[in-house]
């Protein structure tokens, strides 16, 4: 049969596969930006032109293609590298975080920009909600991507040594737009093989048999491995600088399934059909055991017990009752504190399961490589993950081998949401490779995202709050109940650090918190935007909204009475972190940037016509590292030809961190971020980093950064003082040189002389920092919205979000930060829920049935940053990757309850919720 086709002017002739598509056979030619992130044809990030039109490559077979012309985003630009007018734009304003998405928003504006003019122009570029309705992003928030299109430049190109504090480009900007930036399945491995898993159609049973002889008689199948096959060591799946906070109570493969969608066994194969074929194969006899999905049941005597048998060693706190974690505290009373209000509050507020939808899924590609002393080969792990460092010392731990044997290194990863401070795929994937000394290769679908990864913490939030009369709360206390699935991974950790900031926000004589991490037989939950905080927020200022209303007070005023100020101990049931201070304050400017927000609003005469209208707020606090320690290492050289090297580990994810480590080390050496390489989130680069989660890229990766680059300063202002004979005060360190009083060294004479005195070591310096002392971050949000009484239908008139970072790095990646937090929060406020049956089964395990926010659903969010400037960040800086989301879902409750009178405890406030409530508050008269 003869095939041609022509992508990006250049012919192919070699046939596809029966069924197969255009992505899979376009990225088998090494067209990488053709991504993979939903595969049915609901994210567009597979978007090509065919014949000029835009579409959906996972979708559209390959045979159709016979005949055609292809172009990917590969092809865009001009054969003399010049950028389309597309690309162009989309770097000049930043239209882009992790950049997985990217390439399909591209070759869509593209299409749609040629057809201006033209007979095929419908005005849709005029209309972007319906232009861009076939593609989605999990980052942006989608404001940058507008203005891409639209054409506005944000991006700043800084003189030498002023780069802090300037709206700087992402440096894997150009690769991003031309879609050669490297993720973590974009690289060709000689001799790959496949893996495919088998996973659990049952909540829980015993496995009684595996009969894997069909599954080997499959042409192509390597091997099949069962948990006969695997380490008995009992891990977790979460990743922490310090293991112990996660209970152990996982492995590799087990012998008992504990939800529906764990993994059974490992086929691999030549091919990813044949492991599936192999997959199919395979005969497994289970014992089915009684099972529980929810958490208040899991506790009660004679509950199905989760994880029986095992002992107190993997730190699970009560087996018998199935809670995987708890803490208790008082302060003071809070029986006296109610006895002594004049109004109490109390409520059950709930919050649901959300998928972090990160466009590139899960995954990981395992090889050999020599080791550089040439003594054998070592285990090369490349993945889609956040920590590096700990996914290699848990491998070791696993398989019994010394770290100099593993590298783990991350390429671009394509979103992470804290989904990816965890292992999901690389231990299967290490066995395979081990057992077969073959590289090895695992890509979860989108399915498998949703039911055989982790979600965010469904919680259930007792709460009930007095205050006296003239606005002085007395007392607050807290019961939580969070439902970590069937492994503990992060459930403990979750769980604590939920019942923190929260509490302490509020000043309060009376404290109580009693709180659960429960087990039960559905998908694990995990690390999520906010880590626990997102959830009782939700509760703890609706609650406050809730007891300024009834007390006839301004919720501005209230709030303003209680939260603690400057230098104010930060009070919490469960104890307070010794090295967690408040060394900067923003928390009044936030509240006052919403003052004048509401007092200047004019956005509800735009409401139609009989809509409800109604404005909330709400506030949040949160630590910006982790507690206990997360630990940076980094490394700045100056290198033979005059520039310089930055080794740092954390992982680059849409977080904005490269671009800040190059503005941090630019400042210190006074010189431009085009002379600065980096290397990073790789084993090889430097001796440890803790991970990319946290909100610890800038504050502690950029702290190490920092130290390093200005001690490197130093070293080279000495070296030059010796080289000239020039007294060292009187060196200045400039953009190319070392001007030692009018007697000029360039900083590659510099590196040549060291050479020759043997004094290398000088060019090049480390910086180390270890996470603590500790502050806290601010925000606050407002909306004003519109609610239609006859359908239920929400428009979100306006949107303020008022942010706490510190001195800002870098204004517009982090006004990016914030504007993609509220968008996801928003996501997780209006419509998202991982829908689970009776059985615990994932029933959304797919975009279109799960809902992810588009364009057209996302407001422009006004961005407002404080001015403050923090005692222990980097410069100043303080994080705002995670704390953007957590005070949404309560302003916006806030605000529905400001509109309609009815105070909603449970998320999402979907539209048919929200017309039921109003149906059942003003039911029809006479009907």
């Amino acid at each position: 049969m003869s095939f041609e086709i022509e992508v990006n002017d250049q012919h192919f002739d070699t046939a596809p596969r029966a069924g197969q598509c255009l992505r899979t056979y376009l990225r088998e030619r090494g067209l990488f930006g053709v991504k993979k992130g939903c595969d049915a044809g609901d994210c567009g990030a597979c978007t090509v032109h065919v014949d000029g039109e835009p579409v959906h490559s996972c979708l559209y077979p390959a045979m159709r293609a016979e005949g055609r012309s292809v172009t990917t985003v590969e092809g865009l630009a001009s054969p003399e590298g010049e950028l389309h007018p597309v690309q162009r734009k989309f770097l000049d304003a930043q239209g882009f975080q992790c950049g997985f998405c990217t390439a399909g928003f591209l070759m869509t504006t593209a299409a749609l920009e040629a057809e201006r003019g033209t007979a095929h122009d419908d005005g849709k570029l005029d209309d972007l909600p319906r232009a861009l309705k076939g593609n989605i992003c999990r980052c942006t928030g989608y404001r940058a991507i507008e203005d891409a299109v639209r054409g506005v430049k944000h991006t700043e190109r800084p003189c030498a040594g002023q780069a802090v504090g300037k709206s700087l480009g992402a440096p894997a900007g150009p690769q991003v737009v031309t879609g050669t930036a490297r993720y973590t399945f974009d690289v060709e491995v000689p001799g790959l093989l496949h893996l495919k898993l088998l996973r659990s159609p049952h909540p829980h049973a015993r496995i009684v048999s595996i009969d894997t002889e069909d599954a080997l008689r499959v042409p192509g199948v390597r091997a099949v491995l069962t948990h006969e096959d695997a380490p008995g060591t009992l891990y977790s799946s979460a990743r922490h600088e310090h293991p112990h906070e996660d209970p152990d109570d996982t492995l590799v493969l087990d012998s008992v399934v504990r939800h529906i969608g764990q993994r059974v066994a490992a086929v691999v194969a030549d091919s990813e059909q044949a492991a599936e074929e192999g997959c199919r194969r395979i005969v497994v006899v289970y014992e089915q055991l009684p099972y529980v999905v929810d958490p208040e049941e899991a506790m009660r005597p004679g509950a199905p017990v989760i994880h029986e048998g095992k002992g107190p060693e993997v730190r699970i706190a009560r087996v018998e009752n199935n809670v995987a974690g708890e803490v208790h505290g008082e302060i003071g009373s809070v029986e006296d504190g109610f006895a002594e209000a004049d109004v109490v509050y109390e409520e059950t507020f709930r919050t649901q399961r959300v998928q972090h939808a990160s466009l590139e899924t899960h995954g990981c590609v395992a090889y050999f490589e020599p080791k550089e002393d040439g003594t054998g080969e070592r285990l090369t792990v490349r993945s889609s993950t956040q920590t590096p460092f700990l996914t290699r010392r848990a491998l070791c731990a696993l398989y019994g081998l010394p770290e100099d044997e593993v590298r783990v290194v991350a390429g671009r990863v394509g979103g992470g949401f804290g989904g990816k401070q965890e292992m999901f795929a690389e231990d299967i994937v290490a066995l395979a490779a081990l057992k077969l000394r073959r590289p090895v290769k695992l890509e979860f679908t989108r399915a498998e995202q949703f039911y055989g990864a982790s979600t965010r913490h469904p919680f259930t939030i007792g709460i009930k709050a007095g205050a006296r009369a003239d606005g002085t709360l007395t007392a607050i206390q807290m019961r939580v109940v969070s439902n970590t699935g069937a492994y503990g991974n992060h459930g403990p950790g979750v769980m604590f650090h939920s019942v923190g900031e929260s509490f302490a926000v509020y000043r309060a004589p009376h404290k109580k918190v009693d709180a659960f991490a429960v087990y039960t037989n559905v998908v694990p939950a995990g690390a999520f935007r906010g880590y626990g905080l997102g959830q009782t927020t939700f509760a703890v200022e609706s609650v406050m909204d809730e007891l300024a209303h009834r007390l006839g007070m301004d919720p501005l005023v209230f709030r303003e009475k209680n939260i603690i100020g400057p230098g104010d101990h930060m009070v919490t049931p469960i104890g307070h972190d010794e090295d967690l201070f408040i060394a900067s304050y923003g928390l009044d400017q936030c509240l006052e940037v919403v003052r004048k927000a509401i007092a200047e609003d004019d956005s509800g005469e735009r409401a139609p016509e009989g809509w409800l209208v109604g404005q909330g707020t709400a506030m949040a606090m949160i630590a910006t590292a982790p507690p206990g320690g997360h630990y940076a290492d980094a490394r700045v050289s100056l290198l033979a030809d005059g520039t310089y090297d930055i080794a740092v580990g954390t992982a680059e994810f849409g977080n904005g961190t490269t671009t800040v480590h190059k503005q941090i080390t630019a400042g210190a050496l006074n010189t431009t971020v085009d002379r600065l390489a980096i290397r990073q989130s790789d084993t090889d680069v430097v001796r440890h980093d803790t991970g990319a989660f946290g909100s610890a890229g800038t504050v502690v990766a950029g702290k190490a950064v920092l130290i390093a680059a200005s001690s490197l300063a130093e070293r080279l202002r000495s070296f030059a003082a010796l080289y000239t004979g020039v007294a060292r005060h009187l060196c200045v360190l400039g953009q190319e040189a070392v001007d030692c009083a009018g007697h000029v060294v360039t900083l590659k004479e510099l590196y040549e002389a060291a050479e020759a005195r043997g004094a290398l070591d000088e060019m090049a310096a480390d910086g180390h920092w270890g996470g603590s002392p500790r502050s806290v971050a601010f925000n606050a949000q407002w909306f004003r919205l519109a609610v239609d009484p006859d359908t239920g239908e929400i428009r979100i008139l306006r949107s303020v979000h008022a942010a706490d970072a510190g001195k800002v790095m870098n204004p517009l990646q982090c006004r990016g930060q914030v504007e993609g937090g509220v968008a996801q929060a928003l996501g997780a406020t209006l419509f998202e829920t991982v829908r689970i049956d009776e059985r615990g089964e994932v029933t959304t395990a797919a975009f279109r049935r799960y809902r992810l926010p588009q364009f057209a659903d996302m407001p422009r969010t006004e961005v407002h940053f404080m001015e403050t400037a923090d005692a222990t960040g980097p410069l100043g800086a303080k994080s705002m990757s995670e704390s953007p989301f957590n005070p949404v879902s309560p302003a916006f409750a806030n605000a529905l309850r400001d509109a309609t009178g009815i105070r909603f405890t449970e998320m999402p406030v979907t539209r048919d919720r929200v017309w039921l409530a109003l149906d059942r508050h003003n039911p029809v008269q006479g009907a």
